[in-house]
């Protein structure tokens, strides 16, 4: 042969060829994605010659295909175990799709350390292929790597060019690295080649590379091979790279490989030059490993497919807490990693739950947010209408049946119903949140962090009542500012007490006997004290009680009594608050009492803000549980919904929404949908969620779901009174059109409510086995004819996810297009007119009549500037009037408001229109009756 005869495989110009197409898909992925944008990051330990300049090579290869280039550097003497823990710092890293860790590290770490090093690398980000995992899969032939290592397979692509045919060829590879040969070996034995794998062992090496129909050299030996151990037409892969002195090159020496060149080329058909071979192809295999990387990390991170769990659907449903207890929840790390949360959002609280970090937040910010739906129902009856029930199985429905995002937002039960009367509110029958027991009792301790803060708040207004009752003005000042090592400071939050005063001081030694004596007193009158101490137990004895009565108190007794934990305002804070910052303003800005000048004194005037907020600091975290199907749920917040807004908190709905989200480029069934589910019936629990909940988080509601049933409907048409413990009447199990036709009244004014904010109304019938065909078709057409959207039967309770498919088919359809959603009153109103507007609109009450006693205090509130604050009626929850006895839709009556009070720090006024029980009382026959633990230790009779 001719010393013309071998071509060159030009590794340069395939190397191009394979960057421009590179960086081509880039260009087209983020021209649908705008924020499509591939990362490689590599690690470096130290600055070895050689390796800095592979670095900047990759850099500058990654620059000129689009891909984000980070170079970590680390000292020399790095250890094992710094350089993992930063490799798993870059692994959870969403904006990383490719770490590299740069070989060697150092002499000071072994083989051992480096395979540690290049295992810590996750395997879907090892762009390098040097996981074990991935070299595992490529030595199988019933598996792919996600990686295969990058100048193994520069090594095929290069012979594939040539044309030469690898299957049936007898291929040698001379070298058996991790990095190299052994990998490279095994992809030609997959490609159906018989191979021949030489070491420095091998004997008879020239024979063997003379019967080869494909030669890989990859040994480090210049020039090892010659052209006389080339088979004539063999093709050759030279991976080798060595330097031999040269005189003639201004460095001293030359680059070459492990083949002859000048020899071999007279003989072999192809061969790979060595500079411009597999060098630059190698490069150009990271760059596409990286893209292939980003581009299956992009799909993942936009799949959130929920594995949902099968339903054992019996046809005599079992009670609530055997359901419950028969499902094995998934593990909470699995759910929140199919939704889409990191590991570092997540905080588990025991195996099937957890609380969400809120740079969640910050994450997903430039994501649009899911369909936000409120699910309400008509005014409530003893008989139920299933409402959270219905917000599961609608979640069920959405989430496990048609593979769509959903999330479930739903309160935290308190534990004084649960041990009481009303039991739980995980929902019932096959639409359950669990671990049930989990959900009811303690879950992960939000409410105990507000009995404290709250309580916290009660002993440091009463100690300071006594503290200023018993000491002068400059003994007071000097504790409550003392020297420390003779330097005298004011702890910061007195600075905000400072300027509300108007005192511009900031040195302690400054103020004058007139200031020291308006700084230190806050002269609280003590018959204006608002703030109670609570307890998340039902106690009727503690709803009036006498403190203060130990000689040690020096005579200093007060009428007081204990609330509900749920009735605290740090409760409504807790639900309120968009960040810890808010929370913790909020916090500060809650009045307790009023001074003897008529002035409001705050949490923040007592010095307590700070502490109240450490107390809160872990609540405010959204916690993560599941329903029955594996459907995500969030628990969080459980404000009252009388003398509060009665709504889950908005962090829960804003980290749902964005779960929920898209972004730019997604297609629209990839929309999420979140049920947040509002207390009471739609006059209490929607009215508030849109006046006052989404005044302060800024959303807007695609929708509101009205629940309803039949016997409910029946009660409100003017079926016969409920008595716990007796039978039904037989107007609520048998067919009854007539009373359920005029009860439907009721349904329908809750559906022109809802539309008075510009929503769309959907109504869930839920469905008892009494109902007949005719009663529920009557409750749709009613519906219908009333203004709803959509009115659909769902059989949830008794079917799970799949007996709420239809009425989720609905949701979807209705939800479809902007929201049209506006606030039913201006906040800039006067008070009164604000209370009048939701009593006309809302009640259908013909007007208000304000107390004597409420008219002093709306003068006091707009004196004191909270006339802008939204209102937050507090009424029975029985009827759309003050009088729960009127059922139905009551008109000609007029709202009486006994009084009027403020919850500064949660942002709202609530007017009382009859008595307001904060703190429940236990029956006869409490549900704790029935509840224990088993021989395992499980929780039995809680329902």
């Amino acid at each position: 042969m001719s010393s013309n005869s071998a071509k060159k495989i030009d590794g340069t110009a395939i190397a191009k060829s394979i960057r421009d197409n590179v960086a081509s898909r880039i260009q087209v992925l983020k021209t649908n994605h705008p924020r499509f944008q591939p990362q490689l990051v590599i690690i470096q330990a130290g600055e070895r010659p050689d390796s800095s300049a592979y670095v900047r090579m990759k850099a500058k290869a990654a620059q000129e295909v689009g891909i984000q280039y980070r170079h970590v550097a680390l000292p020399a003497e790095a250890t094992v175990e710094e350089v993992v823990e930063t490799v798993k710092t870059l692994n959870n890293d969403d904006a990383v799709s490719g770490i590299l860790v740069q070989l060697p590290l150092g002499e000071h770490v072994t083989a051992e350390g480096e395979r540690k090093v290049t295992e810590a690398v996750k395997p879907e980000k090892d762009v390098d292929g040097f996981h074990a995992y991935n070299i595992g899969h490529l030595s199988s032939r019933a598996s792919d790597p996600l990686f295969s290592p990058c100048t193994p397979t520069a090594v095929i692509r290069l012979l594939e060019s040539s044309g030469q045919s690898i299957s049936g060829a007898n291929a040698v590879v001379l070298g058996r690295s991790d990095i190299v040969g052994s990998p490279v070996a095994s992809m030609l034995r997959n490609r159906d080649a018989t191979v021949t794998q030489c070491h420095s062992r091998t004997k008879n090496i020239e024979a063997i590379v003379k019967n080869s129909d494909i030669v890989v050299s990859a040994i480090g030996k210049a020039e090892l091979v010659k052209g006389s151990w080339i088979k004539p037409g063999a093709v050759v892969i030279d991976v080798g790279i060595n330097y031999i002195p040269d005189s003639s090159k201004k460095s001293g020496q030359r680059l070459v490989g492990d083949v002859e060149y000048s020899s071999a080329a007279e003989v072999a058909s192809y061969i790979t030059p060595v500079p411009g071979g597999v060098g630059p192809m190698t490069v150009a295999i990271l760059m596409e490993n990286t893209l292939k990387s980003a581009e299956r990390l992009w799909e993942l991170s936009h799949e959130r497919k929920v594995q949902s769990l099968p339903l054992n659907i019996l046809e005599k449903v079992p009670s609530d807490i055997e359901i419950a207890m028969g499902q094995t929840p998934k593990p909470i790390t699995q759910l929140a990693q199919e939704i889409g949360l990191s590991p570092d959002e997540l905080e588990s609280y025991g195996k099937y739950k957890a609380k969400v970090e809120l740079s969640v937040l910050d994450r997903l910010a430039h994501r649009t947010d899911g369909k936000y739906i409120v699910v309400a129902g008509i005014t409530p009856t003893p008989l139920g209408e299933g409402k959270s029930t219905t917000t599961i199985g609608l979640a069920q429905a959405l989430g496990a049946e048609l593979g769509r995002p959903a999330f479930a937002c739903v309160r935290q039960p308190s534990q004084g119903p649960t041990f009481g009367i009303k039991g739980g509110a995980a929902g019932g029958g096959y639409s359950q949140v669990i671990p049930m027991d989990e959900f009811n009792l303690h879950l992960t301790g939000d409410i105990h962090a507000v009995t404290a803060a709250n309580n916290l708040l009660a002993a440091a207004l009463d100690a300071r009542i006594f503290h200023e009752a018993t000491q002068s003005d400059k003994a007071l000042y000097s504790r409550l500012v003392p020297t420390k090592k003779g330097k005298r400071e004011f702890a910061p939050l007195m600075f905000k007490r400072l300027r509300k005063l108007g005192i511009d001081k900031t040195n302690p030694n400054e103020l004058t006997p007139e200031e020291i004596t308006k700084f230190a007193r806050l002269d609280i009158d003590p018959e204006t004290i608002t703030w109670n101490r609570v307890l998340d137990t039902n106690d009727r004895f503690l709803r009036k009680i006498t403190i203060g009565r130990n000689p040690t108190e020096q005579g200093h007794e007060r009428e007081a009594g204990f609330d509900i934990a749920v009735a605290s305002e740090c409760m409504a804070v807790l639900a309120l608050a968009t960040s810890l910052e808010d929370m913790k303003h909020r916090l500060g800005a809650m009045v307790v009492a009023t001074s003897k000048q008529g002035e409001p004194v705050t949490a923040d005037d007592v010095g307590v803000t700070g502490a109240l907020t450490v107390l809160m600091k872990d609540a405010i975290k959204p916690n993560l549980m599941q329903t029955l199907q594996g459907t995500p749920v969030f628990v969080h917040a459980g404000p009252f919904a009388n003398i509060a807004h009665g709504n889950s908190s908005i962090l829960a709905d804003r980290v749902a929404l964005k779960l929920a989200g898209t972004e730019e480029g997604d297609s629209s069934d990839r929309v999420g949908y979140v049920l947040t589910e509002g207390g009471f019936g739609a006059d209490m629990g929607m009215e508030k969620f849109c006046n006052i909940k989404c005044r302060v988080s800024g959303l807007k509601p695609d929708a509101t779901i009205i629940v309803a049933t039949t016997r409910a409907l029946k009660m409100h048409g003017g079926g016969p009174d409920v008595t716990p413990g007796k039978p039904l009447h037989e107007t609520y199990t048998k067919e009854d059109l007539v009373t359920l036709k005029e009860g439907c009244k009721n349904l329908v004014q809750h559906i022109k409510n809802s539309r008075k904010f510009g929503i769309k109304v959907i109504v869930a019938i839920n469905q008892f086995a009494s109902d007949s065909a005719a009663e529920l078709a009557l409750v749709r057409d009613e519906s219908l004819a009333g203004g709803a959207d959509a009115a659909v039967v769902s059989n949830h309770w008794a079917e799970g996810g799949k007996g709420a498919r239809a009425l989720a088919e609905a949701v979807i359809t209705t939800c479809e297009g902007p929201s049209n959603f506006d606030f039913l009153y201006d906040l800039n109103l006067p008070i009164e007119e604000k209370i009048t507007i939701i009593s006309k609109e809302i009640y259908g009450a013909d007007g208000i009549e304000l107390s004597d006693l409420a008219r002093q205090q709306v003068e006091t509130y707009t004196r004191q500037g909270y006339a802008g604050l939204p209102i937050c009626m507090a009424k029975t929850q029985y009827s759309f009037s003050h009088d729960p006895k009127l059922k139905g839709v009551p008109s000609g009556f007029t709202i009486p408001i006994r009084s009027v009070r403020l919850s500064a720090g949660a942002g709202f006024l609530y007017p009382i229109l009859g008595d307001m029980q904060t703190m429940p009382g236990l029956g006869t026959r409490p549900g704790f009756w029935e509840v224990g633990v088993d021989e395992v230790g499980r929780v039995v009779g809680l329902f």
